[in-house]
């Protein structure tokens, strides 16, 4: 299936959820400015993305169920000569039908006059990425008002429908997703081969970024979290800023985009390239806990059991070390490990590193599907002073990979990284 078709199949997929006289309005991401009068690099909302694969800010897309395949209709920045000479060339209308596939293209300009055409007093509205721009959504919501066509009321939300569509994954998705997984596998190798004693954490970041950048992803999944000694014991610490001590571990949680969809792996090492013993009995709880979670994985599983299977095995471990003390069942019971391991051990990944889609269903844990991609993160951290033997403290271990579910297990994109302490230690000394 061409990238063209599929965006259609995607695009007529929703609209098979919405009634026949409904229009679905797509609202893409705004622009956002970093200083001055400089712009962050622009990403496009994950949803408009998804439907339209149409790059640009300031557009929207209304899809239109009025004929068997839909109706996809584009309003975004004409052409401007003068503009493409400092800017760069917008895509304008005519490659907008001709790239994108838009069955019409109009400036944003004549949203105001044109946007009555397709809907009518008996409609319904249905809005995408209305959390995104406030402008565009004030415009649209203006120029009903003016129409005195459509209450309020009428204006819903179609997220949670198409949410679930992206949840499960096509070929050209998994594709774009392993070489996401390829490349930061790549990366995560060469800051292992590259990390010694007296290099900063933003050094090693750098690494991350040469790779990246190199094999053609300009884009990171989510800040690069380059954590040495304590600093692996902060969740989402990205400071990046501090000397790489002799005998420390240091945990690297980073992914890069390809063609906008994440991955996201995590490796914990030493600096020195060699795990002290205690280092090495934190490490191996949590390996532990992330093969038993990778080796239950098929279809038909229930989500929850993933992360009760990874509490147990980790708090079966710390009772073991002696750093948790009492009954096993009442330690559970207790949350009693949430001092040592506070997060979950998976999330969807995709168009977004933690992704759209429900983990539970009427209440109960959603069973897993073929093509469902998600991560497997267990985690231990044990902080200064937290009430334990002073030799454990500062060791933060996590480890995290990328997984797709198959028919009858499941295919881990990230596996090129290693991950058993012997392999580690090889390529570091290597």
């Amino acid at each position: 299936m061409s990238n063209r078709d599929e965006l259609k199949f995607r695009r007529c997929q929703l609209l098979s959820q919405v009634d026949k006289d409904a229009v679905i309005v797509l609202i893409s991401a705004p622009e956002c400015l970093r200083n001055g009068d400089v712009n962050y690099p622009y990403r496009q909302n994950s949803d408009f993305y998804y439907l339209t694969g149409f790059p640009e800010p300031n557009s929207i897309a209304l899809l239109l169920p009025d004929r068997y395949e839909g109706k996809f209709v584009l309003f975004n920045r004409p052409y401007d000569s003068e503009e493409a000479i400092w800017n760069g060339q917008s895509i304008g209308q005519e490659r907008a039908i001709k790239e994108y596939a838009a069955d019409e293209a109009y400036s944003i300009d004549k949203l105001e006059l044109l946007l009555p055409n397709y809907i009518s007093a008996n409609q319904s509205c249905y809005y995408l990425g209305s959390n995104n721009n406030s402008v565009l959504v004030k415009q649209i919501n203006d120029i009903l008002a003016k129409m005195n066509k459509l209450p309020q009321e009428g204006l819903l939300d179609l997220a949670y429908k198409l949410h679930e569509l992206r949840l499960k994954k096509s070929p050209s998705e998994l594709a774009c997703m392993r070489q996401a997984a390829l490349v930061s596998s790549d990366a995560h190798k060469r800051v292992m081969q590259s990390c010694h004693p007296g290099y900063y954490e933003y050094q090693l970041e750098a690494e991350l970024l040469h790779t990246f950048y190199q094999r053609g992803c300009r884009a990171t999944a989510y800040p690069s979290i380059v954590a040495s000694g304590g600093n692996a014991c902060i969740l989402h610490y990205t400071d990046n800023n501090a000397v790489l001590t002799n005998g420390n571990l240091v945990l690297i949680d980073a992914g890069c985009e390809y063609q906008s969809y994440a991955s996201d792996i995590t490796r914990t090492f030493p600096v020195n390239g060699r795990f002290s013993a205690e280092q090495k009995a934190i490490y191996d709880i949590v390996f532990k806990a992330q093969k038993a979670v990778i080796d239950l994985i098929k279809p038909g599983l229930v989500w929850g059991n993933l992360q009760k299977v990874c509490i147990e095995i980790i708090t079966e471990g710390l009772l073991d070390l002696g750093l948790l003390k009492g009954n096993l069942a009442l330690l559970i019971e207790e949350k009693a490990y949430k001092k040592f391991y506070m997060h979950g051990c998976s999330h969807w990944l995709g168009l977004d590193v933690h992704d759209v889609g429900n983990y539970k269903q009427e209440g109960q844990w959603r069973l897993l599907e073929t093509n469902m991609v998600f991560t497997v993160e267990p985690g231990i951290y044990i902080t200064q002073g937290s009430g334990v033997d002073q030799k454990w403290w500062n060791i933060g271990v996590r480890i995290e990979d990328d997984v797709r579910v198959t028919e009858d297990g499941c295919e881990i994109f990230s596996h090129a990284v290693p991950k058993e302490i012997n392999d580690i230690e090889s390529l570091m000394c290597s």
